[in-house]
């Protein structure tokens, strides 16, 4: 016969949002089970946001040594292993997903092995796996299964001529030439990646701008920079006719009436992702949703009592730190622990070189908002602490409202602008102005002054420009 657990709540995905939500209600101290059909950490810390920060550090480093004399340091030579760059990244992949079971022992999360599958309310079976056939009993369950990449029409997926970013993250051998299909975040890493090892990278983008979700701004000026290190970049281009054979792939870009036929040894799609609920649960159970994302309430509740989901399923950003938070919310409304939040002001961050990373609004949406603003923008090169440490492209752009000094959006390109980012998520998590930003003193040299000269911009107060 089966075996039966009860539990006061079981998390169905062990992603950002499974095993965040599981962990905080172990905190509570409730009895938690978190079915995930891998590795806890889900797509993020096994397949995207972790192992794939790792081979761009691999990349960055090497690029590094190669310009050693920038710095007065000579090398005899610098070369890499391209499948000890992929084994690195895996490996720090699978430390991370020891380190999160080892939180599930310490928070008493009971961890399954399996596909789960709510039969109906308040019964959730593992099918598949390891611990298939076993049945567990949920006053409440989280749905946190995240999403899948989206397929190209017509693709078909080998892991060495035809990859999403999922294959390309086990690749054996690094291609000689790669067409990337999507200027997103994972498109553009995946270029900066594959160019700065010597691969001849060709970045398509059907919209007018890579990082379409970025500040105008912003995106010409990575998109001149790609250009500069070598990446072929089209933009307002769809790509037609891909067809793949044992000697590499075609495909031709297509730019208006201009047809350009291109030849690779691989080709990596990424044009964004959908929702992955497959075999979540049975027909019996009426989900309310919207272009198949989970629609829910302010409290993460979906329409069926007792049955939550939080994380990318329930549509975008689709960005790990927001499934987090969407998790703990949900849990914490859940069990009486504070009243949840439907996510407001998030970080948005690109790991390429420059790294890219923005909150708020960008200035061309809020130029169509009506609202009046003023922009303050400081430049890396103007900083001694990145110009000592050669990295001086890029700039912090502040965007604030005339009126109130509101902080409406906040965009830098430039060294380390994933972690400066922090600053201004907090100060508009405040409610603070670029007034307040400019009186707090920032260390010198730091590249972290750049956000207190560009918020001084704003009142054409800053000092080294």
């Amino acid at each position: 016969m089966a075996e039966t657990n009860e539990y006061d709540l079981v998390v169905i995905g062990g992603g950002p949002a499974g095993y965040a939500g599981a962990i905080r209600a172990g905190q509570l101290g409730k009895k938690v089970a978190c079915v995930e059909m891998e590795r806890p950490g889900g797509t993020c810390l096994n397949w995207g946001c972790i192992p794939s920060k790792a081979l761009l550090k691999s990349a960055e480093l090497y690029q590094k040594m190669l310009h050693a004399a920038d710095f007065g340091l000579s090398t005899e030579s610098v070369g890499f292993d391209f499948e000890k760059i992929v084994s690195r990244s895996r490996n720090v992949a699978d430390q991370m997903a020891n380190g999160i079971e080892f939180l599930f022992k310490k928070n008493k999360v009971d961890y399954f092995r399996g596909t789960g599958h709510i039969n109906v309310p308040g019964m959730v079976e593992i099918k598949d796996g390891l611990d298939k056939g076993k049945f567990l009993k949920a006053k409440n369950t989280l749905l946190a299964t995240g999403c899948k990449m989206r397929p190209f029409p017509g693709l078909k997926l080998d892991g060495e001529r035809a990859m999403t970013s999922r294959e390309a993250l086990v690749q054996k051998k690094q291609p000689d030439s790669v067409l990337i299909i999507g200027a997103g975040a994972i498109g553009v890493e995946f270029a900066y990646f594959y160019n700065a090892l010597g691969t001849d990278v060709t970045l398509v983008e059907v919209l007018d701008q890579v990082l379409p979700v970025e500040d105008e701004e912003v995106a010409k000026l990575l998109g001149r920079s790609f250009k500069k290190q070598g990446v072929s970049v089209h933009l307002g281009t769809k790509v037609d006719n891909v067809k793949t054979t044992k000697g590499g792939v075609t495909a031709d870009l297509v730019k208006g009436d201009k047809v350009t036929p291109i030849k690779v040894d691989a080709v990596l799609s990424a044009i964004g992702v959908i929702p992955n609920l497959e075999g979540a649960f049975s027909s019996k159970i009426k989900l309310d949703q919207d272009r198949g994302y989970l629609t829910v309430n302010d409290r993460y509740a979906t329409n069926v009592a007792g049955i939550y989901a939080a994380g990318d399923i329930i549509g975008p950003p689709w960005l790990a730190h927001v499934a987090t938070y969407e998790a703990i919310q949900a849990v914490n409304g859940m069990f009486g622990a504070g009243e949840p939040k439907r996510v407001g002001l998030f970080p948005g961050c690109t790991y390429c070189l420059p790294q890219v990373a923005s909150i708020g609004k960008t200035e061309q949406a809020i130029k169509e908002s009506g609202v009046p603003y003023k922009i303050g923008k400081f430049p890396f090169a103007a900083s001694g602490k990145a110009v000592a440490s050669n990295a001086s492209e890029g700039f912090v752009k502040v965007i604030s409202a005339e009126t109130d000094g509101e902080i409406l959006g906040v965009h830098i390109i430039g060294a380390d602008a994933t972690e400066l980012i922090a600053e201004y998520a907090l100060a508009m998590e405040l409610e603070a102005t670029p007034h307040e930003i400019h009186e707090t003193i920032h260390a010198h040299p730091t590249l972290s002054e750049a956000l207190m000269e560009a918020a001084a911009a704003t009142e054409n107060q800053a000092i080294h420009i």
